[in-house]
């Protein structure tokens, strides 16, 4: 062959699920599975080593989710395409991977070959949503959200654990103003007006479940 093939990596918690995608995707020649993982730390971890040009990410994962996992692997291998397998299908969840930098979206149930298509299709340079996932984006391009910073993530899984501005202030080492401040971006940049809600958010999206902080 006169191109490399590309190297994929699966991150998903259901064995079977990866297992399903890794012998379809290996009948292609054009195609290297690299690995697969069963959450996004050890996605973080590894991820130098194995060098995937794409990386199939699952949503929600036990430990670190995929959102926090897409985030961070961006900020070392920007290069990377990640492309969200899920089985949500709402607007908030595809929008908001696309604006942590996720280069598609396809969801669980869709023909394996379609997985193909869209590992092509952001190899070429192109964003790709499935047909469902397409279909229940409303058009708002205008309104995209924009991405937590790494800082805002932190923050968030702070206020999620119910800490108080003057508690998260004290932890991080940054003043009560400071925190003020993070949090009102943070209620814009996902369009969440309570605390209840950021803490929903977090936990829908895998942020409460362990994001790397200690304490």
């Amino acid at each position: 062959m006169s191109t490399e093939a590309v190297r994929v990596l699966i991150v998903d918690d259901h064995p079977m699920v990866a297992e399903g995608i890794q012998s379809i995707l290996e009948s292609y020649d054009d195609v290297e599975v690299v690995g697969t993982l069963g959450n996004g730390q050890d996605a973080v971890d590894q991820v130098t080593a194995l060098r995937p040009d794409v990386i199939l990410m699952d949503l929600n994962m036990p430990g670190l989710g995929g959102l926090s996992a897409t985030e961070i692997i961006l900020e070392r291998l920007p290069e990377t395409r990640i492309l969200i397998l899920s089985m949500h299908d709402s607007p908030e969840y595809i929008s908001t991977a696309l604006s942590h930098g996720a280069k598609g979206y396809v969801l669980k149930d869709v023909p394996t070959e379609e997985i193909k298509q869209a590992i092509d299709a952001v190899m070429r340079g192109e964003r790709y949503l499935c047909t469902g996932a397409s279909g229940s984006l409303e058009p708002k391009d205008g309104e995209a959200r924009e991405a937590l910073t790494g800082r805002e993530q932190t923050i968030l899984l702070q206020l999620a654990q119910g800490k108080s501005n003057k508690e998260v202030a004290i932890a991080l080492d940054i003043s009560v103003r400071t925190v003020e401040t993070h949090r009102k971006n943070i209620k814009r940049k996902l369009g969440i007006s309570s605390t209840a809600g950021l803490t929903r958010y977090a936990l829908e999206h895998g942020v409460l479940q362990g994001t790397g902080v200690g304490f």
